[in-house]
C-alpha cells in the first residue's frame, strides 16, 4: 500500500491532523489556483448556514481551480487506472464553522462519471460530470472543461496557464497561505454542517500567468467575478490523504 511520505510532515499545519486512520489517498497535479476578490455581502448569501465566510483582511475570495487527480484509491486498495486518474475543476470559497477554517465548494466538475457519483454520495459535495482535457504545449498547460451534467447550469472553462519562477512556501499570515493552506472541507444541509479533513505536505507554489478564454464557472454558481486580473498560483504536484466526513463540531 502506498503511504505518502508527506503524512509525516505536520509542522506546517495550523492544527494536527486527525488521530484516526485516513480513508482515501490521491495525488493532485498541475493545479492552477485562480482567485478573485468578490463582494462579501453578496457571497455570504450563497453560503449555507451554519457556515460563515472566512475573510482575509475584510475581503472575500472565490477560487476557480483546475487540476488533475491520479492514484486515487481507498486505504488498502490499489489504484485502478480507469477510476484513479481524471481531471477536476473546483469553484470554491473560504468559510468557518465554530471558529474552524475550511473550504466550501460551490461545484466540483470531474471527467470521471463513476467518481462523480461516488463522491456525491460519500461526501455530499456538488460533484458534476464534465468533458475535460489537459494538454501541455510549448511550456503552457491548456485546460478545457465543458459541463455535461443536467443537474446544474451549463458551465465552461477554457484557458492556458504557465508556472513562473522557482517554487516557494507560503508564509503564515499571507494571502497565499490563506488561499491554499486549508485542511478541512465543509458541507451544510438543513442547518447541519459536516466536514472532511485532509492532509498533505507544504504546498510547492510558483507564481503563474494565465490567458482565459471562456470562464463561466463562477457565474453558473450565481457569482459575478470582478474584471480585475486574478491572483494566480501554480503547484506541480502534491500527495494527499483524506478522512471520511463527520458531523462538524460533533
Amino acid at each position: 500500500m502506498l503511504v505518502p511520505a508527506s503524512l509525516g510532515e505536520t509542522a506546517h499545519r495550523p492544527y494536527p491532523p486527525p488521530a484516526t486512520r485516513w480513508s482515501l489517498r490521491q495525488t493532485w497535479y498541475h493545479l492552477l489556483f485562480a482567485h478573485w476578490r468578490v463582494e462579501a455581502r453578496k457571497l455570504a448569501q450563497l453560503v449555507p448556514p451554519p457556515l460563515e465566510l472566512d475573510l482575509f483582511r475584510g475581503e472575500a475570495w472565490v477560487g476557480v481551480v483546475p487540476f488533475g487527480m491520479k492514484r486515487v484509491a481507498p486505504r488498502g486498495v490499489p489504484a485502478v487506472p480507469w477510476l484513479s486518474k481524471f481531471l477536476e475543476l473546483n469553484v470554491r470559497t473560504y468559510v468557518r464553522h465554530q471558529g474552524k477554517p475550511g473550504v466550501y465548494f460551490f461545484s466540483l466538475d470531474a471527467a470521471n462519471p463513476l467518481a462523480v457519483e461516488i463522491a456525491r454520495r460519500w461526501y455530499g459535495l456538488n460533484y458534476l460530470r464534465a468533458k475535460m482535457s489537459l494538454e501541455s504545449r510549448g511550456g503552457w498547460f491548456e485546460y478545457r472543461s465543458q459541463r455535461t451534467d443536467a443537474r446544474a447550469s451549463d458551465a465552461r472553462l477554457e484557458l492556458r496557464y504557465q508556472p513562473l519562477g522557482l517554487p516557494f512556501l507560503a508564509s503564515v499570515g499571507t494571502l497565499e497561505s490563506f488561499l491554499v493552506d486549508r485542511y478541512r472541507l465543509f458541507t451544510a444541509h438543513e442547518g447541519i454542517a459536516r466536514c472532511a479533513e485532509i492532509h498533505h505536505g507544504p504546498w510547492p507554489l510558483q507564481r503563474a500567468r494565465a490567458d482565459f478564454g471562456t470562464n463561466t464557472m463562477a457565474r453558473a454558481a450565481g457569482i459575478e467575478l470582478d474584471p480585475m486580473a486574478p491572483q494566480l498560483l501554480y503547484a506541480r504536484e502534491i500527495d494527499v490523504v483524506a478522512w471520511s466526513p463527520t458531523i462538524a463540531g460533533g
